[in-house]
């Protein structure tokens, strides 16, 4: 009998039935002594957030239900409630989801991985810094559960070749361990790099530009997160196979025979390969410079029009492909494998983010914290790194990020602080989660392939979090307040 799986089905049940126990003790007994709007909102609150961290119900389903019951229980109209599913930030996201989809439909990222591993050798260390570089720069442009999925399937091949090849079977095991955790790892840190990274990064920047009407720029963001998610990635690479799991495995020429061979299958870079490639380079530029151009008040641009261009690129550019001269880089047919779901979720977090500020219960709770926490900034940055990235172990990472990002903003506000101070470092904490299989999508992957045991996440991921929290704060505390602060 699987008691793993009895005990997630139970945890899932007691979940659904907490949720609207939550509900109605909220509205039926007003505990917190609220006004009446705020009652409902509180209490709509506590059964969608125990529903998504209980996963009692698919989490895009979950962020469905202002729709149904903000306008039933008179907090708003329908059309204020939907208008958050529209916003402008999700539509960056489906861009980066649309780009993502064209590089892997025409292997792109498959020829990149391979050849990063090959420019950094066939020993083991060497092989694993190659997957850590290869991974992290694939995770800053597609989402962390899509690069893993990614490069899952080439760790794996990787990993039997070198089994077949080693005699020493801790060696191989070492190795095995960690060139999952390096794929998951890496991709959560590279996440961190880019603002389309990750979803919570752009849940992130969604909820700052709804309440302050300002947008993080991509340059901006890159220019405090990209440093810090190349050390992350470093700091892997040392953790993994220089203290932890040294696996000590020489260059071998059947590695490197493996290496060519795929390489050799792809053959040279083909054309829609390379047209995918021109798009992608020509979005990300755009991104990166954005502001520069901006400054030349020709026109306008912003990240979000930048990623819409660069879909509709994808599906306006012909492939060029021999054996199919009417099929474009990108057909709609290909976006049935995007997870539209993450978009309604962004939508749900919007709307119940606005409703509980609408409400004052931000406000409310932040002067509560503020009252409490003192004044000592860098100890703030750090409670709150610390507190985000343990309570993302246990909790998806997107669903943190929509409910916490108000509560940290209303603290910045009542002590008068810039609020990227503390929401930033709690946004990349939430990514940064490395110790159980449930923190984030990658983390579940990589532990389902049988090369793991919990003891090795579980060992690995604390120092992972100690060096991320670490990173942050000092990245968050020292640096942000020179390149990100309302007004600028």
């Amino acid at each position: 009998m699987n008691l793993n799986f009895i005990s997630g089905r139970f945890y899932k049940f007691f979940s659904f039935w907490l949720g609207p126990a939550l509900f109605f003790i909220f509205l039926l007994f007003n505990p917190l002594d609220l006004e009446p709007k705020a009652v409902k909102v509180i209490a709509i609150a506590a059964l969608m957030i125990t529903w998504w961290i209980g996963e009692a119900l698919p989490m895009p389903a979950v962020a469905l239900i202002p729709l149904v019951l903000f306008p039933l229980m008179n907090i708003n109209t329908i059309s204020k409630t939907a208008a958050p599913y529209a916003n402008e930030v999700i539509f960056l996201f489906m861009g980066g989801f649309m780009i993502g989809l064209a590089i892997e439909k025409w292997n792109l990222h498959k020829r990149i991985a391979l050849s990063i591993v090959k420019l950094t050798g066939t020993s083991g260390d060497r092989i694993i810094l190659g997957f850590i570089l290869s991974t992290g720069f694939i995770s800053m442009w597609l989402s962390n559960t899509a690069t893993t999925m990614m490069m899952f399937p080439i760790a794996a091949s990787v990993i039997s070749v070198v089994q077949t090849n080693t005699s020493d079977k801790q060696k191989a095991a070492y190795f095995s361990l960690s060139i999952m955790l390096s794929i998951a790892y890496a991709s959560n840190f590279g996440g961190i790099a880019t603002i389309i990274g990750t979803p919570p990064n752009v849940a992130y920047a969604s909820f700052i530009n709804k309440h302050y009407n300002y947008d993080i720029s991509f340059a901006q963001w890159m220019i405090i997160c990209t440093p810090i998610a190349v050390l992350l990635l470093l700091s892997l690479y040392i953790v993994m196979v220089k203290w932890l799991y040294p696996n000590r495995i020489a260059a071998s020429e059947e590695m490197k025979n493996m290496i060519h061979s795929n390489l050799k299958e792809l053959g040279p870079m083909t054309v829609p390969e390379k047209r995918v490639l021109t798009v992608f380079l020509i979005t990300a530029g755009l991104w990166i410079t954005k502001d520069l151009i901006n400054e030349l008040k020709f026109f306008r641009l912003d990240d979000n029009m930048i990623a819409v261009f660069g879909a509709l690129m994808m599906f306006i550019l012909p492939a060029g492909d021999k054996e199919k001269k009417e099929e474009k880089l990108l057909d709609w047919s290909d976006t049935k494998k995007m997870a539209w779901g993450i978009l309604l979720l962004f939508g749900g977090g919007i709307t119940l983010a606005n409703a509980l500020q609408d409400a004052g219960l931000i406000e409310l709770l932040g002067k509560a914290i503020a009252d409490y926490s003192g004044t000592n900034l860098l100890l703030i940055v750090i409670v709150i790194t610390v507190v985000s990235i343990f309570m993302s172990e246990v909790m998806s990472n997107i669903a943190q990020v929509i409910v916490i990002a108000p509560v940290v903003t209303g603290i910045a506000e009542a002590l008068h602080i810039n609020p990227f101070m503390l929401g930033l470092p709690m946004t990349l904490a939430a990514s940064a989660a490395s110790m159980m299989p449930m923190g984030t999508p990658p983390n579940a992957i990589v532990f389902a392939s049988g090369y793991i045991q919990l003891k090795q996440m579980i060992r690995v991921g604390f120092v992972m979090n100690m060096v991320s929290i670490i990173l942050i704060v000092l990245f968050c505390y020292f640096v942000l307040p020179h390149i990100i602060t309302l007004g600028k």
